[in-house]
C-alpha cells in the first residue's frame, strides 16, 4: 500500500488497542499512572504562589520550611512516576509488536505461493519488522501519552483559574496562535513524513537489488552507472529529511516566539494588576512556570498526533496481510500414516493466473515404488506439476489422487509431510550444516544425518570441513561449491525419510565430474521409494521406470525410455538424439 493521506481512523485504532487485551493490567496500570501525572505537574506552580503569599511576604521560616518540603516531595514523585510510566508504555508497546511479529510471521509461513509469486520479498520483511516497530510509537509516544498530555492540560488550567482567573485568561490570548501554528506545523510534517517514506523504501529496493546483484554490476563494469543511480536516489532521500527537518526548525522558534508574546502580555497586565492590588505577588510569579506547563503539552501533542498517525499507516499495512485469506482449502480429514505411492493426474488442468493455462488436459500414472522422469522445454509445465502435486497451487480441471484416494481429502500438513523436494537452486540458511539438514526439528538425531549422509556419499566431505557438521553455512551457503549444496540437500531430503521424493532438475547446474557423485546419491535416495524426477540431462533419467514427455503444457508422450526412442520422429527421440545419441 502506497503512503498516501489517509484520515484518522478511530476503528483501526480501536482494533490496534484491542491488543493490548492480553495485557490489560498493564495497560490500566500506565493509564492510571498518566491521570496521576497531569495533577502532580500542575500543583508544584500553585505552591510556589502559596510559599511566596503565605509566608515569604509574612516572613513565616517555619510554614515556608514545610511547604518547601511538600514541593520537593511532589517534584520527586512526579520524577518517580514518570519513570515508570515511560518504562511501562515502552514495555506495553514491545509486548504487543512481539505478539504481532509472531502472528505476522506465522501468516507469511502459511500464505499459498501465488501470494510470494506476486509481492516483493522485501515487502513481507518490512511488513514483519520496520512497520510492527513503528506500532510501538503508537503506545510510547502515541495515544497514552496524548492521553497523558490533553489531562495535564486540563490539569493545569484548573489550576491556573484557581490561583487568578484574570491571569489565566491573559494567558489564553496567545493560545489561539499557538493552536494555528500547531495544526499547520502537523499539516506540513505528516506530508513529509510520507515523502521520507516513499523515499527510503525507493532506496532500501535499491540497494537490496544492487547488492544482491554486486556479482552482475562488477562483471559487466556497471559501477559508475550504478553511482549515479544511487547519488539521484540519495539525493531525493536526504532532501526530503531536510524538507521535514525544516518545518521543525521554523515551528519550534515560532512557539518560542508565541510563548515569549504570552509571558510578555503577562508580566505587563500581571504587574498592573500587582499594583491595583488584584493579583498577588505570588500568582505573578508562579504563572510564567504555569504558562509553560500549558504550552509545552499543547506544542508536543501536535508531533505526536503525526506519530500516531504514521502508527496507523504501519497498523493498517500490518493488517492487510493478517486480514488475507488467501489459503489453500484444507478440508481434508485423512491422517495417512504413509503412503504406498500410487499417484495418478487424470486430465489436469491449470493456470496460475486462472486464464493462461500452463497444464492442459494431462493424465497418467505411477505405481508404488515406481521412478517417473519428466522432460520437455522450458516452460513446458515440469515444475508445475510439481507443485500441484504437493498442493502449493489447487487446480482448476481434473483431479490428482494418491493410493485412489483425491489429494484434496488428506489433511494439509499431514499430506505435505511424506513428500521431500530436492530443487535445482538449493537454498541453506545462515547456521551450520548440521541445522540445515534437519531444519531444527529435534526428532532428527545426529547419528541419523551422518548415517543417511554417509547413505548418500556425502559424509566424506562434510568429514573433511574444519568444523565437520557443526561448519558455519554463510548466507545462501555461499561458501560452499553447487555439488556441496546439492549433496547437503539430499541428505536432507532423505532424513525425512519421504514417501514420495521429488527431485526437481538437481543436477543442471553440476559439473561432469560432481554428477557422477550426485548420480550415486539420487540412486540411493529414489531405492524403495515412489519417486519423480526432472531434468534437462537425459543422462539421469534413463534408468526410470516410465517418463513422461511434456510440450506446451499437453503431456505429448509417456512409455519406457525403451519405448519412447522407437517413436519415428518423436519429442524424446529428438531429445535423445541431440544429447545422448553419441555415447549410447
Amino acid at each position: 500500500m502506497a503512503d498516501k493521506k489517509k484520515n484518522f481512523d478511530l476503528q483501526l485504532l480501536g482494533r490496534l488497542l484491542r491488543e493490548t487485551k492480553p495485557y490489560r493490567s498493564l495497560f490500566i496500570l500506565c493509564l492510571s499512572l498518566a491521570i496521576i501525572l497531569a495533577p502532580l505537574s500542575s500543583v508544584r506552580p500553585y505552591l510556589i504562589k502559596v510559599m511566596v503569599d503565605d509566608y515569604i511576604f509574612k516572613a513565616d521560616l517555619t510554614g515556608l520550611k514545610m511547604v518547601a518540603l511538600i514541593y520537593i516531595l511532589f517534584v520527586i514523585a512526579n520524577a518517580v512516576i514518570r519513570y515508570f510510566f515511560m518504562y511501562r508504555t515502552a514495555l506495553l508497546g514491545q509486548l504487543v509488536i512481539k505478539d504481532l511479529r509472531v502472528r505476522v510471521f506465522n501468516k507469511i509461513s502459511k500464505l499459498p505461493l501465488s501470494y510470494f509469486d506476486k509481492t516483493p520479498i522485501g515487502q513481507s520483511t518490512t511488513r514483519t519488522i520496520n512497520d510492527n516497530e513503528t506500532l510501538n510509537t503508537v503506545f510510547t509516544q502515541g495515544v497514552i501519552t496524548m492521553v497523558a498530555d490533553i489531562l495535564t492540560i486540563i490539569a493545569v488550567l484548573s489550576m491556573m483559574l484557581v490561583t487568578s482567573w484574570r491571569l489565566t485568561l491573559i494567558c489564553l490570548i496567545t493560545v489561539p496562535l499557538l493552536v494555528i501554528a500547531t495544526y499547520v506545523f502537523k499539516e506540513k510534517v505528516r506530508t513529509s513524513y510520507q515523502k521520507v517514506r516513499a523515499e527510503l523504501a525507493n532506496m532500501n529496493a535499491f540497494l537490496q537489488e544492487r547488492i544482491s546483484g554486486m556479482r552482475i554490476v562488477q562483471i559487466f563494469n556497471a559501477e559508475d552507472q550504478e553511482m549515479a543511480k544511487f547519488k539521484s536516489i540519495n539525493r531525493k532521500y536526504t532532501q526530503a529529511n531536510l524538507d521535514s527537518i525544516l518545518y521543525y526548525a521554523i515551528f519550534f522558534p515560532v512557539v518560542e516566539l508565541i510563548s515569549a508574546i504570552g509571558l510578555a502580555l503577562l508580566v505587563w497586565w500581571g504587574t498592573a494588576g500587582y499594583w491595583a492590588d488584584t493579583i498577588s505577588f505570588g500568582a505573578l510569579v508562579s504563572f510564567p512556570m504555569f504558562l509553560n506547563l500549558l504550552f509545552r503539552p499543547i506544542r508536543l501533542l501536535a508531533d505526536k498526533f503525526n506519530t500516531l498517525q504514521m502508527g496507523l499507516v504501519a497498523a493498517d499495512r500490518v493488517y492487510d496481510i493478517l486480514d488475507k485469506e488467501e489459503k489453500i482449502e484444507d478440508n481434508g480429514t485423512i491422517q495417512q500414516d504413509s503412503f504406498k505411492g500410487e499417484i495418478s493426474f487424470n486430465n489436469v488442468s491449470f493456470a496460475y493466473n486462472d486464464d493462461n493455462y500452463i497444464l492442459k488436459d494431462v493424465s497418467f500414472s505411477m505405481e508404488p515404488g515406481e521412478t517417473l522422469a519428466i522432460v520437455g522445454s522450458t516452460g513446458s509445465g515440469k515444475t508445475t506439476i510439481i507443485n500441484i502435486l504437493n498442493r502449493y497451487y489447487d487446480i482448476q480441471k481434473g483431479s490428482i489422487s494418491i493410493d485412489g484416494k483425491d489429494i484434496k481429502s488428506y489433511e494439509l500438513y499431514g499430506y505435505r509431510k511424506h513428500f521431500a523436494t530436492v530443487l535445482q537452486d538449493v537454498f541453506l540458511f545462515g547456521g551450520n550444516i548440521y541445522d540445515n539438514i534437519r531444519l531444527l526439528n529435534d526428532d532428527i538425531t545426529k547419528e541419523q544425518i551422518v548415517d543417511a549422509a554417509k547413505l548418500i556419499g556425502a559424509h566424506k566431505f562434510i568429514d573433511m570441513l574444519p568444523n565437520g557438521y557443526e561448519q558455519k553455512v554463510m548466507e545462501r551457503g555461499a561458501n560452499l561449491s553447487m555439488g556441496q549444496r546439492q549433496l547437503i540437500s539430499f541428505v536432507r531430503a532423505l532424513v525425512y525419510n519421504p514417501d514420495i521424493l521429488i527431485l526437481d532438475e538437481a543436477t543442471s547446474s553440476i559439473d561432469t565430474e560432481t554428477e557422477s557423485v550426485i548420480q550415486f546419491a539420487i540412486e540411493k535416495l529414489i531405492a524403495k521409494r515412489t519417486s519423480i524426477i526432472i531434468a534437462h540431462r537425459l543422462s539421469t533419467i534413463r534408468h526410470a521406470d516410465k517418463i513422461l514427455v511434456l510440450d506446451k503444457g499437453k503431456a505429448v508422450e509417456f512409455g519406457t525410455h525403451k519405448d519412447l526412442l522407437a517413436i519415428d520422429g518423436g519429442y524424446y527421440q529428438k531429445l535423445y538424439e541431440i544429447q545422448f545419441a553419441d555415447i549410447a
